[in-house]
């Protein structure tokens, strides 16, 4: 596991998640011309309430990648 750090509506947080994840988050955002903050932050908006981000995370990277 490893953690990064991210603002989410202006707090500091640490999303644990493995390396394998953080890479396709990395290169979806380089696919997007965006940051990988900003695709959390947009993951963090659409999970429900009691979604974990870090599940919420690697779910929308499956999907983004099978669709």
């Amino acid at each position: 596991m490893k953690k990064i750090s991210v603002s989410l509506s202006g707090h500091q947080t640490s999303i644990s998640l493995e390396p394998e994840f953080i890479s396709a988050l990395q290169e979806i955002a380089n696919m997007r011309h965006t940051s990988v903050a900003k695709i959390i932050c947009e993951i963090d908006a659409a999970r429900g309430i009691n979604v974990n981000l870090s599940s919420a995370i690697r779910v929308w990277i499956l999907k983004y990648f099978h669709h």
